[in-house]
């Protein structure tokens, strides 16, 4: 594991950037940074420890190797209160890559080490100043690939699961102290806690831990962005609500049917949520006959759409038969559908009421009237998309699910790590259960034990350095 008593330093911006920041953390970086910025500074680097002067930003010059110099401003971060608990420093510059290496090849001669993957990030840790679920936070918050994730792992930095944990645990150690000092005081006549009871604890404590799991967001599933497709018949509107949608021309529009053949694509972004939107060819009933290309373009519309989250189910609010339509929709079998009635700029606004309604009727569903030529109704949609995405990434059987998605961001967010502590720890209190039922107190101790200590392993010590190494190794180095 890492030794806290070195200074490490490591590049901890992205190459190519317009600037680059070089991150120096433990014992000897106040003096490090007075060497190397000179002692002009030597007075202001100084820190007397006092809450107001907790962190300076200064502007000078950096000596990179010999007499070579180069502006720079250096922020400093005085123990306690950096990111690290330790003196952390940062040292900006305008420079390219081959200056950068100089300046870390500089600082590496002077006796500062190379920090490993996740360093800074683990001193956080070992230093008090995060949690272990905080820590992990970080990593997913620099390695996240969409708003979805970064999201998520915002949630998961505040602490949320922390605080879950914690009441869990607290509850866990309740019970074990009452039946363990039951087994102290065996030879006498005093009851700390009845089976009735210890089995009405232990079942609400597993309860607690079904709900956490069962609310909480999974991390992997934010991985890619959620898959939302368009489908309908040929010319109901599909490729002009993909525009729409967009903001920009992504789909030719023509009156003439079977213009799309080819699965278009194009990454919509909502004020809280980003999706990746698919127009598929216009599907054609199954009877129909099919040329060679109009079969291939019907297998790749399916086969996208099979793979989407939820289909936006388009159809023609101004066509006088939907015959075709009630056909096609009875093709697919999305996992969720937003019903999409299209074209309603074609309609006097007296007749809009009316055919919504026959339309509600033909189809069995209520339908979001849209005009992809006025932008009219967009809103809506957008909001429709936007639940049907909260119930993708949160349990739909869940107070955080798509019902409730004021409520989304209250809930908890789980890595795989973190499953599983849950699960073991579920585990064990329902083989608690059954040994406190069958009056093997010993026994039942045992197994609470191995309860709290499952839970612990969310976010507190006693946590093997193994399990340390494999979770910081996935950092990048400098974070």
């Amino acid at each position: 594991m890492y030794s806290l008593n070195d200074t490490i330093v490591a590049v901890s911006s992205p190459c190519g950037g317009v600037r680059s920041i070089v991150r120096i953390t433990g014992p000897l970086t106040i003096a490090t940074c007075e060497q190397i910025f000179g002692s002009v500074l030597d007075s202001q680097i100084r820190n007397p420890q006092s809450a107001d002067r907790n962190r300076a930003i200064l502007s000078g010059s950096v000596r990179i190797q010999g007499n070579l110099a180069i502006d720079a401003l250096l922020y400093l971060f005085f123990a306690p209160h950096s990111y690290t608990g330790e003196p952390l420093a940062e040292i900006h510059i305008q420079a390219s890559q081959a200056v950068v290496e100089a300046l870390v090849q500089g600082l590496l001669a002077m006796g500062l080490r190379p920090a490993g993957p996740g360093e800074f990030t683990a001193r956080a840790y070992l230093n008090g100043k995060l949690d272990l679920a905080q820590a992990e936070a970080v990593n997913e918050i620099v390695s996240s690939s969409n708003r979805l994730q970064l999201d998520a792992a915002q949630r998961l930095l505040s602490g949320r699961l922390t605080k879950a944990a914690d009441e869990i645990r607290s509850a866990l150690l309740d019970c074990l102290s009452l039946i363990e000092a039951g087994l102290d005081f065996s030879s006498e006549d005093i009851q700390f806690i009845s089976t009735r009871r210890a089995v009405e604890k232990l079942t609400a404590i597993r309860g607690s831990l079904e709900q956490l799991l069962a609310r909480s967001i999974r991390y992997e599933m934010l991985v890619d962005l959620p898959a939302i497709g368009i489908a309908g018949a040929p010319n109901a509107g599909k490729s002009s609500l993909l525009n729409a949608l967009l903001g920009w021309e992504r789909s030719i529009v023509s009156g003439e049917p079977k213009t799309t053949r080819d699965v278009l694509t194009g990454v919509l972004t909502g004020d809280r949520f980003q999706c990746v939107l698919f127009d598929c060819a216009g599907l054609i009933p199954g009877a129909a006959p099919l040329s060679r290309i109009d079969e291939l373009a019907q297998q790749a519309a399916m086969e996208a759409l099979h793979n989407c989250h939820a289909v936006l189910f388009c159809v023609d609010l101004a066509k006088s038969d939907w015959s075709e339509d009630i056909a096609v929709r009875a093709r697919i079998q999305p996992k969720e559908i937003i019903h999409v009635a299209t074209k309603s700029d074609l309609l006097c606004s007296d007749r809009l009421p009316q055919r919504l309604q026959s339309l509600t009727k033909a189809f069995n569903a209520e339908f979001l009237p849209i005009s992809a030529t006025l932008s009219r109704g967009l809103e809506s949609l957008f909001d429709a998309v936007e639940a049907s995405i909260v119930g993708w990434a949160v349990p739909t059987d869940s107070p955080g699910s798509r019902k409730h998605a004021e409520g989304a961001a209250g809930n908890a967010v789980l890595v795989a790590r973190h499953k599983q502590a849950i699960v073991e720890a579920m585990d064990s209190v329902r083989e608690t259960v059954e040994e406190v039922r069958r009056g093997n107190d010993e026994v039942a101790a045992t197994m609470l034990r191995t309860a709290c200590q499952a839970i612990s392993q969310i976010e507190q010590q006693p946590i093997e350095e193994q399990v340390l190494d494999r979770i910081f190794s996935r950092f990048c180095i400098g974070k």
